[in-house]
């Protein structure tokens, strides 16, 4: 009876450690999966300010691109129109010049 109730008793307790090895691997399990569950979360949240800073950064950049293009057109027009009077000016000037020229020799 005395070597039942030890091989009983060496049952029990390797019975009760599996148990508890059992137990504290689930908790290790639970506590992993709660760990991938909260960097999961956590991967979307820059997810989703990755992509918010990314639009508004597109946004500032086509805007800006407009404000150049605008800024270069209005350049480019005024550049002209100046070219247009400078010419006018130019022939103005050189008609008047001529006209001296002639009269000059015209008079000798």
């Amino acid at each position: 009876m005395k070597i039942t109730s030890v091989v009983v008793a060496l049952v029990v307790a390797g019975a009760l450690s599996a148990l508890g090895q059992q137990g504290a691997v689930s908790d290790v399990k639970h506590g992993a999966k709660k760990a991938g569950e909260k960097i999961k979360e956590g991967v979307e949240t820059v997810g989703e300010k990755t992509k918010q800073a990314a639009e508004t950064v597109g946004e500032k950049t086509k805007e800006t691109a407009e404000t150049v293009a605008k800024r270069t057109k209005e350049t480019v027009e005024n550049t002209g129109e100046k070219a247009k009077e400078t010419a006018r000016t130019v022939h103005r000037k050189s008609s008047k010049a001529s006209q001296k020229a002639k009269a000059q020799t015209t008079d000798e």
